[in-house]
């Protein structure tokens, strides 16, 4: 299964509940903060959500 690396850009002060709920799901929290997950229709889905605050980048095995 491929892997996609996220990374948080932006600062989750004065988003709406939901995003930062979302971020908190991710396993981000601060800027420049990052972590790897499996490329999953789920994930492909929270990043869409927050695709203003996150950046992704695929990750070679």
């Amino acid at each position: 299964m491929s892997k996609i690396k996220v990374t948080q850009i932006r600062s989750i002060i004065d988003r709406p509940e939901d995003q930062k709920r979302t971020i908190k799901a991710l396993g981000l929290g601060r800027p420049n903060y990052s972590k790897i997950h499996n490329d999953t229709p789920q994930i492909r889905g929270m990043i869409r959500k927050v695709s203003h605050l996150v950046k992704v980048e695929e990750v070679k095995e």
